[in-house]
């Protein structure tokens, strides 16, 4: 049976980033001064994310599965348009806020707060389908050959900056072992020049990162000037380790 999975390690970096964005934007303090336009910024952001995800879903994954779960793909379509519906309630909240005047604002942020909370509660349910029914008629219906195929295909789509920033946003929500393995795949060198772990370890915290560099057996102040360019001086508290 086939062991490669096409959803697992992009939905641990969503449930992140959406779990997230759910606590910020609760605990916010929307009286700083230009926290509220921030606040619906990375909401908006967060659902264009999500569409461009479905759209990648559709063009590499559902294909597939149309063709060898056709009751799978049946099932995932319905979810997509039950979605839609709560993405564009996320959007409609996120762009009034910044109208909200200041005695509106506190009730204005707990709307988006729970339209947030109703889009993440659609969109696990919809996670939860893809793991549980479209990857296992998957696996049981293709080679692992033709799995890799999704792969190989979905990665030669990304300019090789925009793959950069797929891995800053779910290398933090993998596990160590399964985050030193897709970097050891990766070029040597990021795009622009400098060191490929450096590049994508940005979204890492500093003891995520260094784990990331002893896994790989890469020592650390070697990371750093790569990172930084031929010549330039190390600095052990470069942006590029995170926070």
């Amino acid at each position: 049976m086939p062991t490669i999975d096409l959803y697992r390690n992009v939905h641990l970096g969503q449930r992140r980033r959406l779990f997230g964005l759910a606590v910020e934007l609760g605990r916010a303090d929307a009286a700083r001064p230009g926290r509220v336009a921030a606040l619906a910024g990375e909401c908006l952001a967060m659902t264009r994310e999500l569409r461009e995800h479905a759209d990648h879903e559709d063009a590499f994954i559902h294909p597939l599965l149309r063709e060898r779960a056709p009751e799978a793909a049946d099932a995932l379509e319905a979810e997509h348009l039950r979605l839609d519906a709560s993405l564009a309630a996320l959007d409609r909240r996120a762009r009034s806020l910044p109208q909200a005047g200041d005695p509106a604002l506190p009730e204005a942020q707990h709307a988006l707060y729970l339209a947030l909370n109703e889009l993440i509660s659609a969109y696990l349910a919809h996670l939860h389908a893809e793991e549980t029914v479209a990857m296992p008629a998957l696996r049981d219906r293709c080679e692992e050959s033709e799995l890799a195929g999704v792969l190989r295909d979905f990665h030669a789509s990304r300019a090789p900056e925009a793959a950069v920033a797929d891995l800053r946003q779910m290398l933090p929500a993998l596990p160590p072992a399964v985050r030193a393995d897709i970097v050891r795949g990766l070029p040597a060198e990021g795009p622009g020049g400098g060191s490929m772990p450096a590049a994508v370890g940005a979204g890492l915290t500093r003891e995520q990162y260094a784990r990331l560099l002893e896994d790989l057996g890469i020592p650390e102040s070697h990371a750093v000037r790569a990172a930084a360019g031929p010549g330039a001086p190390v600095h052990q508290n470069s942006g590029a380790l995170g926070r």
